[in-house]
């Protein structure tokens, strides 16, 4: 601080005016009044020349001032002829130590405490005042000395208050001279006063941690609820009115989630929050961050710890949405839509001293982790700082620090008035003409001009800084999620978008920002987050329903364990944004498979995805590169449901996005379930020689049944298997430590492959399976010798289970053994039926199913008259009818559609049979798509918009209604060629 010997006296003609000529007469009475005790007084007014013109023009203006000089009448005296810097440093040491008790009043009380810091308050107050009035001070030095006190008042509070937690027994003082030394209490200043740029009346904001383990607390698990106690009297020592007033309004809110933390944060749970949970604000509200009271070693530590939180290794363009974000919020919340005088907020409106504070925070929050110069505190060095770096140019840094010291010296004005806290500007003519007074104008036109020049400039170098927010945000408007408030610039972009209701979108999607799922706990995952943003609502913008995709992928997101991975995965991989929105629109059951496995959408970043078709061998080659490594048998069973859930889920996403149809799909869930489950039983087989030893001539074949056999499985299917077994008459048990008979053998053998691919693990369930086809159902073994499978095909089973039957195909096994399956299930199936019998047992079964199990609406094509049951049934009328088996080449790889176009043209008219396969088509590829998207039943009103889109698709039709009267005509139809084919012979 200069002019150390500058005194009020010293004050140059022609500085202020006076307010008005009565306010002059009643300001010269009240000083003459005064000067009757105050000699040095009555010498000043005695004298005419500047400094009584300008003391008595001063009172005018300010009636505050005119109150303080009547109660400082000694203390004016001193200041007109001593020098008041010196002056000013003797009032903040008296500050400072105004802790200390007297000797004969032991210890201090809060009241006398507050009575010497008020006193204090009000001395610096008018001086600084009436040096700024006279332009002996500029505010750099006015804000500075505020500033000094502050500190000081902060500083002899807190050693007050530990010494009265010493007395209560809650602490433990090692110095009592120095009561905060090594106290582990940080109190640290904010905003202003951390950048000592305190304006006139200002609140200060101050943030309090504590260290548990520092040694002054007698418990510390305790501390908590010791200091946030002290706390609170420390806001009461520093802001309740008095008779002398009060020191500074204080304000505890800018700790760590104020609505739910206490008023003292341990620094390892502060630590802890700014990690993971630290927004942009916090950032920029810590560049300021000074240790102004308690220990201050340890808040210098402290703030150390948190520098990687505010100025970040990379260059973090992130930070200047976000910060403009809240700009807008005050805009909005405050109505400030444009410059203006009357009524100016020259703070928080346009182009007021918040702008100048943002341009400078912004930029410091890019830079400031590249570069240590920025990372300085005043707006002024800010200025400086950038301008030396070379981010803005002379002529910025020129205007804006000459604007922002004029906005600070109209802010010091207008509270000097009356010593209130405010930043508007009057909106009456006369008082307008009071402010203008005081900044030395001739009157209220020529403030007005100078004023809006300067808001003017200050809003045209602050708006060019954020020119380049549409460019980064990669959408027109604004989307930026900062704050507690909506921004009302992203709320309208949220509705240009499409979205229905875009307070509660911004609210839901704040909440992804704020970290308060396990996703977005930390910075980085957020960070990723903000960079697929925009893309991310424009894309969920373009689907139908907006609003209940992006709720879907906050459902999605609310459960994700992590999201660093996935969200750095879309980031770099714009497709796959589109196909992650696409699911989250379409299709909730994809979407709870990421949530749970989200390593399941590593397998698109393929670049062949979605051109090469998932064939068999494709898949066998995966799968056996995905197996090599593995070791033990736990090992290899997890590595199957990897692979297994990896690859329905992109045989899944194929599907969704139109590269394969649904019969593609069918035959491609099918050869995955086969070789996952050939592999399942190959390692069960291991593990079984292991520890049972192999069993003499023993072999395998396992026969898949209903969609499993027929290639037509869903994404949600179970799988239907039958467990043959063969062994060598001569043996009794087989050839291990824990022998077994065959029996016991061959039946732990099936047990231990369901539950291979059945029990839950951490990699989930392979497939559920259904054994209940097997000889004797659910009352039989689980595992069936071939000779008695034989007997029972051919002396016991019913119609319905050789209907079965046309379905069945060996998936794995022994060679020798699958070649006598396949030839008893060929011979089976070639036997000569009574056809009138065969018909009606057929018809018989299928009015029971009808009665049983009857369609729950027109959408469920499997049970609806006319539905895929009724397109089965005719596929095995016509394979348990034919003439013989040979009719029927390579039985292995046919689906329902293969069988009615090899044995329909025997006996149904090519009309009925084309209707057969359009209707086959439709049912199985629409029901394939719901199967994939969603795990219940389709309802149309309440499905999502994009699988609605889809099952459009994939039928092919303009919409869900035609496709309904498409649905009932063929059902009709195949119900009538049902009722001609399945039939008695005339």
């Amino acid at each position: 601080m200069s002019n150390q010997n500058v005194r009020l006296r010293d004050v140059e003609p022609g500085v202020l005016q006076p307010f008005n000529q009565a306010e002059l007469k009643s300001v010269a009475a009240s000083l003459k009044s005064l000067a009757r005790d105050h000699p040095e007084l009555a010498a000043c007014l005695a004298e005419s020349g500047p400094l009584r013109d300008m003391l008595t023009a001063a009172l005018t203006l300010s009636p505050y001032l005119r109150d303080s000089v009547a109660m400082e009448a000694d203390l004016l005296a001193r200041a007109l002829a001593e020098p008041l810097e010196p002056l000013l440093s003797h009032i903040v040491r008296e500050a400072r130590d105004a802790w200390k008790p007297d000797a004969a009043a032991m210890p201090l009380s809060d009241g006398v405490l507050m009575t010497r810091l008020r006193i204090a308050k009000r001395r610096l107050s008018l001086l600084t005042a009436l040096a700024d009035l006279f332009r002996l001070f500029d505010a750099r030095q006015t804000t500075r000395w505020l500033s000094a006190l502050a500190d000081a008042a902060v500083a002899a509070a807190v050693d007050h208050l530990l010494l009265s937690g010493e007395q209560s027994g809650k602490l433990k003082i090692a110095d009592h001279a120095r009561p905060s030394h090594g106290s582990g209490l940080i109190a640290l200043g904010m905003g202003k006063l951390g950048a000592c740029e305190l304006n006139y009346s200002s609140d200060i904001d101050i943030v309090i941690f504590f260290e548990p383990d520092a040694g002054i607390l007698i418990d510390p698990e305790d501390g908590t609820e010791t200091y946030s106690r002290l706390m609170r009297r420390l806001v009461r020592i520093l802001q309740e009115r008095t008779g002398d007033g009060y020191v500074f309004r204080t304000d505890l809110r800018l700790r760590p989630d104020p609505g739910s933390t206490p008023l003292a944060v341990p620094v390892e749970a502060a630590l802890l929050y700014y990690e993971g949970r630290g927004q942009n604000w916090e950032r920029a509200a810590f560049i300021k961050a000074r240790p102004i009271a308690g220990d201050l070693a340890a808040g210098e530590t402290f703030l150390g710890e948190l520098r990687p939180f505010v100025f970040r290794k990379y260059l973090d363009y992130a930070a200047i949405a976000d910060i403009h974000a809240i700009k807008r919020q005050i805009h909005a919340h405050k109505g400030h839509d444009a410059i203006k005088v009357k009524g100016h907020d020259i703070k928080l409106g346009r182009g007021g001293i918040r702008e100048i504070e943002f341009f400078v925070q912004t930029q410091q929050l890019i830079a400031g982790g590249r570069m240590p110069a920025l990372r300085v505190k005043g707006t002024e060095d800010g200025l400086k700082a950038l301008n030396q770096a070379n981010w803005i140019d002379d002529a910025t840094t020129r205007e804006l620090t000459v604007c922002y010291w004029f906005l600070r010296d109209v802010e010091h004005r207008l509270q000097m008035v009356r010593d209130e806290q405010t930043h508007l500007l009057p909106e009456s003519d006369n008082e307008l003409r009071r402010i203008a007074l005081m900044l030395g104008f001739a009157n209220s036109r020529a403030f007005a001009i100078e004023l809006e020049a300067v808001l003017g400039t200050v809003e045209q170098r602050y708006g060019k800084l954020f020119e380049a927010e549409e460019t980064l945000s990669g959408v027109a408007g604004n989307l930026v999620f900062t704050g507690q408030k909506d921004d009302p610039g992203t709320l309208k972009t949220l509705a240009a978008l499409g979205f229905e209701r875009p307070e509660d979108m911004s609210r839901i999607i704040r909440t992804w920002h704020n970290g308060r799922y396990r996703a977005t706990h930390s910075v980085e995952a957020r960070e990723r987050l903000t960079a697929i943003m925009p893309n991310l609502l424009r894309i969920f913008g373009e689907n139908r329903r907006a609003d209940e995709a992006l709720l879907r992928f906050d459902s999605f997101l609310k459960g994700l364990p992590a999201g660093i991975q996935l969200f750095s995965l879309l980031s770099n991989n714009p497709p796959l944004l589109e196909l992650m929105v696409k699911v989250m629109a379409a299709a909730p059951r994809l979407a709870d498979i990421i949530a749970g496995r989200p390593h399941v959408f590593d397998g698109m970043l393929d670049p062949a995805l979605l051109v090469e078709l998932p064939t068999r061998d494709y898949l066998a080659a995966r799968l056996s590169a995905f197996l090599d490594p593995a070791g033990h048998y736990e090992e290899i069973l997890d590595r199957l449901r990897i692979f297994a859930a990896e690859q329905r889920f992109l045989i899944g996403i194929r599907l969704l996005t139109g590269a394969i149809t649904g019969g593609d799909a069918g035959r491609a869930f099918t050869d995955l379930a086969e070789l996952v489950i050939t592999a399942t039983l190959d390692a069960v087989r291991r593990e079984m020689d292991r520890a049972h030893g192999v069993f003499p001539g023993g072999e395998v074949a396992l026969i898949g049944m209903g969609k499993l056999g027929s290639h037509e499985l869903t994404a949600g299917s179970d799988v239907d298997l039958i467990l043959l077994y063969d062994y060598d008459e001569q043996a009794d048990a087989s050839l291990g430590p824990r022998s077994l008979d065959a029996t016991r053998y061959f039946t732990r053998l099936t047990q231990r492959l369901m539950a291979a691919l059945s029990a839950p693990t951490a990699e989930g369930v392979l497939y559920e399976v259904d054994m209940r086809l097997r000889p004797s159902g659910n009352q039989g073994p689980v595992a069936t010798r071939i000779g008695a499978f034989e007997r029972y095909q051919r002396e016991e089973a019913w119609t319905w289970e050789h209907m079965a039957l046309t379905r069945a195909r060996v998936v794995a096994g022994d060679a020798g053994l699958t070649a006598r399956a396949e030839t008893i299930i060929a011979s089976v199936l070639a036997t000569r039926r009574d056809p009138a019998r065969l018909a009606a047992d057929i018809r018989e079964m299928r009015d029971l199913i009808e009665q049983e199990k009857p369609p729950r609406d027109i959408w469920d094509f499997k049970l609806i008259p006319g539905g895929l049951i009724d397109l089965e049934f005719i596929a095995q009328h016509l394979v348990l009818s034919a003439p013989r088996r040979g009719d029927i080449p390579d039985a292995k790889r046919l689906s329902t559609a293969d069988r009615l176009s090899l044995l329909g043209p025997a006996t149904i008219a090519p009309a009925d049979l084309d209707l057969c396969q359009t209707a086959l088509r439709l049912f199985s590829d629409v029901s394939q798509v719901i199967r994939l998207c969603i795990d219940g039943p389709f309802e149309p009103d309440t499905a999502p918009a994009g699988l609605i889109d889809l099952i459009i698709r994939s039928a092919g039709t303009r919409d869900l209604a035609t496709l309904e009267e498409q649905v009932r005509d063929l059902s009709a139809a195949i119900r009538g060629i049902f009722d001609r084919s399945v039939r008695p012979p005339a």
